[in-house]
């Protein structure tokens, strides 16, 4: 059976938006990105509640009385929960009171548990048929069971052929109540519209999306909102700079925000009362505006890069319990000088990618760091060249300021 991730046949949006970014549609290179995008997305999502590895079992007591039936509903309801899928459905065959407890059990849906017995898949090796298959069983777990749903995670089915089911199967989720959501689409297309009745899913607590396009929020009913969402996860996501802006103004308990290899983001807007840490990865051409977040403690940038060359800006406003702040690298931000509109007192630990081995980006660092006025520790990580262009002498040094403990990792 063939396994491999077909990187063609490309829709037209795609393959110009592929060609707009001088992206090589050679379909060799085509399969390699895409294998590196979906290795990108597996990589930053949460780690699944339940393992299908693990085994449900009991002792027989040598009286013959059936214990585990006498333990309390909850406490039934709590085992079920953690139990995969599969497992969890097959104990409403023990027993009626055993079906009562699957019933009323909020349950972890993982597709990835559904495949036949022997036909477990990895992430980035998925067939289409078996993707059929899984969306098959995947319907009916939800047709069966009425909610609620602890954890939902959904990144095993080739999803272009499915649309109207995803459709039904998140408005099903929203209805029946889900706290967790992980959905991964795999290309491609890679414009795929993630279906409008997302927006209906209010009780949702933790989201992580790979691989799809935010839907247009112009148009969205004022009373849209996710009033409950804690941690949000955006990969490999084309959402445009308005959606973004929607997205975090209808979160008003979000704590932890991950964007990773933005697709159509250029600028992000960070307004928020509740945020406390913000993760980039492999941010492209991505410029960062902290407007006002009182509570952000972390921002952590790695790596971030420019096609262009040209220097992306990081704006710190109102951010007074920002401490922990990094990775940047001095050469994109040429010409930072310490001012009063520069620097960020609060900052107590900053990360810094320097390559010592070229001077004219290791002579950045010491103005640089003049915006850091009370860092307590500075983690440095420098890269190697192939072709070294000076050396530091011990002036570089004095000018770069007292510091008493640095952190280095040699890349």
């Amino acid at each position: 059976m063939e396994i491999r991730v077909p990187p063609v046949p490309m829709d037209r949006p795609t393959v110009a938006l592929w060609r707009d970014r001088g992206m090589n549609l050679n379909p060799q290179v085509l399969e390699d990105d895409t294998r590196t995008a979906l290795s990108l997305v597996h990589y930053a999502l949460p780690e699944q509640l339940v393992s299908h590895h693990a085994t449900f079992s009991a002792l027989p007591a040598l009286d013959g009385a059936d214990r585990i039936s006498g333990l309390p509903d909850a406490l039934l309801r709590d085992i079920v929960s953690r139990l995969p899928i599969k497992d969890a459905a097959r104990t409403t065959a023990l027993s009626c009171r055993w079906r009562s407890v699957w019933h009323s059990t909020p349950l972890v849906l993982v597709d990835a548990h559904l495949f036949p017995p022997g036909g477990d898949a990895a992430p980035l090796q998925v067939a289409r048929a078996d993707g059929r298959g899984v969306a098959s069983a995947v319907s009916r777990v939800l047709a069966a069971h009425p909610g609620p749903f602890r954890h939902v995670h959904l990144t095993s089915s080739h999803m272009e052929a499915f649309l109207g089911l995803l459709a039904r199967w998140l408005q099903t989720l929203a209805v029946r109540v889900v706290r967790e959501l992980v959905l991964v689409n795999r290309p491609w297309p890679l414009n795929m519209d993630l279906p409008a009745t997302f927006f209906g899913m209010a009780t949702l607590t933790r989201l992580y999306l790979g691989l799809w396009y935010f839907p247009d929020t112009a148009d969205l009913p004022r009373a849209v909102a996710f009033p409950h969402l804690v941690e949000l996860g955006l990969s490999c996501m084309g959402i445009e700079n308005q959606d973004m802006d929607f997205v975090l103004a209808k979160s008003p308990v979000l704590r932890f925000l991950c964007i990773q290899a933005n697709i159509l983001l250029r600028r992000l807007c960070l307004v928020s009362r509740s945020l406390r840490c913000v993760q980039i990865i492999e941010g492209m051409e991505l410029e960062i505006a902290v407007e006002s977040a009182p509570q952000l403690e972390r921002l952590i940038i790695w790596p971030s890069s420019a096609r262009d060359g040209l220097p992306r800006r990081v704006k710190i406003g109102h951010a007074p319990a920002l401490r922990t702040f990094g990775y940047l690298d001095p050469k994109w931000h040429a010409g930072t000088r310490a001012s009063p509109n520069t620097m960020v007192p609060s900052v107590k630990t900053l990360s810094l990618r320097v390559c010592f081995s070229v001077r004219n980006n290791a002579k950045m660092l010491p103005s640089f760091l003049r915006c850091f006025p009370n860092l307590d520790r500075l983690h440095l990580e420098s890269s190697k060249t192939d072709e070294p262009t000076g050396k530091l002498n011990f002036k570089f040094w004095q000018e770069a300021g007292a510091i008493e403990f640095i952190l280095r990792n040699a890349g």
